[in-house]
This record gives C-alpha cells, sequence and structure tokens, in this order.
C-alpha cells in the first residue's frame, strides 16, 4: 500500500473546478469505442466553473436517496478480488441487490451492468479499465430509463412492470486503497432545475442511449465523500419514474481535488449498476 498524508476527513469543503455543458442549441454526443469501451469521444461546448464542494461526511446522517439523491452507508463486501469479473458477479453482485432492497424497499433488483476505473493510464491500457469521467452527467434521462428496462427484459414483462414505479439506482465504491485522488462530486438533486438538464445522445458500440449533462447554476450544491474506503458505498438514484417530488436525477462527476496529497495513488473504483422496481401502490 502507497503510504501518503491522507486527507481531512473533517475539513468542511473544498473549491474545486467541474466541468459544465454549454446549451448551444446542438445535442452532445458522448460515445464510447474499442475494447472495453475504453476510448471515448464527446461532441459539444463545454466550460469549467469553480465551485465549492461540500464534505458530506459532516451531514451524512441527514441524506436520503429520496430527499437528496443519494446516501453514504458502510457496506463490507467478501470480495477479494475485485478485477476478477467472475467473482464480481458471483459474490458483488449479489451483496449489491441486497443493499440497493435495503435502501430503496424495491421488491426486485435487476442489476444489469458495472464498469471499472482507474485514473492509471498504463492501467487502463493494460486491463481495458475506463478513465474517472470528467464531464457533469446523470447516466439516464426520461427516456432512456425505463428504454433500458425494455432492452433488458422481454417485451411483455417490461411493459408490465413499467406500469408501476421503477428507478435506476448506481453504487459508487473504492476497490482498493481508499479514493484520496479523482473522487466523486455528487449534485443534491433538490439544487437542480428541470432547465440545467441537456439531452446528449450515448452511443454505445451496440446501442443508442442518452444522458443527462449539467448546465452552470450557481444554486447548485455539491458534496463529496473524502477518502472513501472500500468498506462504503456511496448509493445514489440516477432515474425515478415518479413525479411527486422525490429526487429522480442526481448528477455526478470525478474532479480533480486540490487536496489531494502529493504521492497519492491513482483512483481505482467501481460501480454497478441496478433497475429497481417497486410494488403497486394502494
Amino acid at each position: 500500500m502507497t503510504l501518503v498524508q491522507s486527507h481531512d476527513e473533517n475539513q468542511e469543503s473544498i473549491k474545486a473546478n467541474l466541468t459544465y455543458i454549454i446549451d448551444n442549441g446542438v445535442k452532445p454526443i458522448s460515445a464510447t469505442t474499442g475494447p472495453g469501451g475504453r476510448l471515448r469521444h464527446r461532441v459539444g461546448e463545454f466550460e469549467e466553473r469553480t465551485v465549492t464542494i461540500q464534505n458530506a461526511r459532516t451531514l451524512q446522517n441527514d441524506l436520503s436517496i429520496e430527499k437528496n439523491g443519494f446516501l453514504l452507508t458502510p457496506h463490507k463486501t467478501s470480495v477479494v478480488d475485485f478485477f476478477d469479473e467472475d467473482e464480481i458477479k458471483a459474490v458483488y453482485y449479489p451483496e449489491i441487490e441486497k443493499l440497493i432492497q435495503q435502501q430503496s424497499g424495491a421488491t426486485r433488483i435487476l442489476i444489469f451492468d458495472h464498469t471499472l476505473r482507474s485514473g492509471d493510464e498504463a492501467v487502463r491500457a493494460e486491463k481495458f479499465y475506463r478513465e474517472p469521467v470528467h464531464v457533469i452527467h446523470n447516466d439516464y434521462t426520461e427516456w432512456s430509463g425505463p428504454q433500458r428496462a425494455r432492452d433488458l427484459l422481454p417485451e411483455e414483462e417490461a411493459d408490465a412492470l413499467l406500469q408501476h414505479r421503477m428507478a435506476i439506482i448506481q453504487v459508487w465504491r473504492a476497490i482498493r486503497e481508499p479514493i484520496q485522488s479523482h473522487p466523486l462530486a455528487i449534485c443534491d438533486s433538490s439544487s437542480v432545475t428541470p432547465k440545467n438538464l441537456i439531452k446528449a445522445e450515448r452511443q454505445h458500440e451496440d446501442r443508442v442511449g442518452e444522458i443527462y449533462q449539467l448546465t452552470y447554476n450557481p444554486d447548485h450544491k455539491w458534496f463529496y465523500f473524502p477518502t472513501m474506503h472500500r468498506d462504503e458505498a456511496l448509493v445514489f438514484k440516477v432515474y425515478d419514474s415518479e413525479k411527486d417530488g422525490r429526487a429522480r436525477f442526481t448528477a455526478h462527476v470525478s474532479f480533480e481535488d486540490p487536496s489531494t496529497p502529493q504521492g497519492a495513488p491513482p483512483r481505482e473504483s467501481i460501480e454497478v449498476r441496478a433497475i429497481a422496481f417497486f410494488a403497486p401502490t394502494t
């Protein structure tokens, strides 16, 4: 393990640059190609804005995925090697299914993929892992959220399930050493207005989806959890079919933390994506 001076987990906030989309009237494009989707191509006009990012550890007991769109929870894992795809699916997926069910109250969880990311270019080239994403985004839109269920399930089953509430929930964590570089900033869903959400075409090698990118708003409330450890999980919601005032879209982004200590190890993380289906309300 690399020994470096750690972050101050009690630091109230930091200032850092985040990358927003500029709405110029042209639909942006985000594409991943090559082995493991490692090569990324973007079309769009972007700008960096300096924002205050609050240390969410100081208020994590007050956060919820329904009010804010995200929360951090202790979550030990039995996974030995996160670089073993078979172990991830056999051991980690059931752990995450249980976690999402506990945090959301859903009656059925469908985990459909995961992504390993590394801040080390040499590791990415060798293992075909993806890089941390430095453009603010939300992984699903009003259209692509339910469409993902239609992509994954037989038509009749999807039609029946989509008659009731569904959500897409993601779980993000460190996979080896604590996160000291390129941490994840996450925006309180309640501080984002619909006009801030810009549809971007998301091109995969086997399909075309859609994500939201975010335009700048000084009222955005940004948070992060310094020095996330392997036994902690960040749970956040990127789509919810309910329109009753609860969190629906939770924008997030990797950023250059100015307080990262010299010699900090590259960030290594995993995110798992799942659809949560809910029982009909009475």
